[in-house]
């Protein structure tokens, strides 16, 4: 991919930039935000807008929860979802109903407001599942797989194998990438149509079948005090109405600066690590390989309403039996 690249001041502390009519300040630019790596904001910026010809695709027209880390990786954060003000009046918006009312969350459109974004003190990126013209209806579904206590990353690639091979039998395409911090993503691509609530209970019926096939590596028990020990947890919950998880090539604040990155499935057969994903390689990995993730944008979806076709009288344990029955055929 042939892109012609924004290159940031090495010695100023501020910088002003021009996009077509919009003017952006950048602020801070040498302050430490990996004070043991000696990685500046600046360097944190420069890294988005080098990956952002491959991250743009999956971020834009989606609603951004903000985590904010004023003070660098090693410091404190706070979440942020109503989109500042005063902002750039070219700061795409996008309202999402709350109980406390209309909540208007900033959206990352293109490489100006990706830029904005970061220099308010966010590391990681974390979008909204469904697009903003229908916000509880999303065109994914995933499963966060999260080591408790004991269990190694190992473990956790071993689940992730588990998790492909089962939706692998109902003809599911499915994604990895690693989070970043101490676990593996495993994204679907879903035709949109289910609601967010529908979404949950099909990606809970998976979880609670994978635990009872693999109860030695497996839990989907949400409730911290109650899992085993030495167990992945097989995270659905995080498809529940309002959660966000750290997009695809997001920053994370961790010793190293890993980012989360796809990866193929060989990859993960081979034994892939967390710490090979770092913000000084990972943009020369996607001008190598491309975006592992394209495919997740495209056209084959997997369609959840044929799961949800089951009679409406049907009670909460029918119908999760029934979602569980392709898998047991």
């Amino acid at each position: 991919m042939a892109v012609r690249r924004l290159l940031l001041p090495t010695d100023s502390e501020e910088v002003v930039l021009r996009f077509g009519e919009h003017e952006l300040r950048l602020t801070n630019l040498r302050k430490l935000f990996w004070k043991k790596l000696g990685l500046t904001k600046r360097d944190l910026l420069q890294y988005y807008a080098d990956i952002s010809p491959w991250l743009l695709p999956h971020v834009e027209e989606r609603a951004m929860v903000m985590k904010r880390y004023p003070n660098g990786a090693e410091g404190e954060f706070f979440y942020m979802k109503r989109a500042p003000s005063p902002r750039p009046p070219w700061i795409d918006i996008c309202g999402i109903p709350h109980n406390a009312g209309l909540v208007n969350f900033p959206i990352v459109q293109d490489l100006a407001s990706l830029l904005w974004l970061i220099n308010l003190g966010c590391i990681d990126l974390n979008p909204w599942y469904a697009r903003c013209d229908d916000w509880d209806r999303p065109d994914f579904l995933h499963f966060d797989l999260d080591p408790g206590p004991g269990a190694d990353f190992a473990k956790v690639r071993r689940v992730a194998l588990y998790v492909r091979d089962i939706l692998g039998t109902l003809g599911i395409p499915t994604y990895a990438k690693t989070t970043g911090s101490k676990g593996i993503h495993v994204y679907i691509p879903i035709v949109r149509g289910p609601l967010q609530k529908e979404v949950w209970t099909f990606a809970k019926a998976i979880a609670i079948e994978l635990e009872s096939r693999h109860p030695d590596v497996i839990t989907a028990e949400y409730r911290k005090v109650k899992r085993p020990y030495g167990r992945v947890l097989v995270d659905y919950n995080q498809n529940a109405w309002g959660r966000t998880l750290a997009s695809i090539y997001s920053v994370r604040p961790t010793p190293v600066a890993s980012v989360s990155t796809p990866v193929t499935w060989e990859e993960v057969e081979r034994g892939v690590r967390i710490e090979d994903f770092r913000i000084d390689n990972v943009v020369e990995r996607a001008r190598e390989v491309g975006d592992l993730w394209k495919p997740v944008l495209g056209k084959r979806r997997f369609d959840l309403r044929r799961v949800f076709e089951t009679p409406k009288k049907a009670g909460k344990t029918e119908r999760a039996s029934r979602l569980r029955e392709p898998m047991k055929k």
